[in-house]
C-alpha cells in the first residue's frame, strides 16, 4: 500500500512540474535556421544558441508580464555583443523577440518558431 502511495506521490508531483512550465520554455528554430533553448534562469528565463556561430551563449533574458508578454534584455553578437531592451510576444507556436533603443521607439525583429 504503501509503494502503490509514493507512486502516486510521484506522479502527481511529476505531473504538476509540468503543468507549471511557462509557455516560453522550449525549443526555438531562429530565422537563420540556427536552435535556440529558453529556460528558467533565476527568477527569469534565458535564451541559449544551442547551435551555429555562439552555440552556447545566452542572447537574452526575459521576464514574464503577462499575456503572453516578456520584457528584458536581448544580447546582439552582429554588433560585438552590444546588449539592447528586449522585448517578446508568444502568439501560439511563434515568439516575436525584439531589441530596442531610444525606450523601444526603433526596435529590429525576428520570429522564432516552436520546434
Amino acid at each position: 500500500m504503501k509503494s502503490l502511495l509514493a507512486a502516486g506521490l510521484l506522479v502527481l508531483v511529476a505531473s504538476t512540474g509540468a503543468a507549471l512550465a511557462d509557455p516560453i520554455e522550449g525549443t526555438w528554430r531562429m530565422p537563420s535556421g540556427n536552435n535556440a533553448t529558453i529556460a528558467p534562469c533565476g527568477s527569469q528565463f534565458c535564451l541559449t544558441y544551442v547551435n551555429g556561430p555562439n552555440a552556447g551563449q545566452t542572447f537574452g533574458r526575459m521576464t514574464a508580464t503577462g499575456n503572453g508578454r516578456y520584457e528584458g534584455t536581448v544580447t546582439d553578437y552582429t554588433r560585438n555583443g552590444r546588449e539592447f531592451t528586449g522585448k517578446g510576444t508568444l502568439s501560439g507556436n511563434t515568439l516575436s523577440v525584439s531589441g530596442c533603443v531610444l525606450g523601444g521607439l526603433i526596435c529590429r525583429s525576428q520570429e522564432l518558431t516552436r520546434v
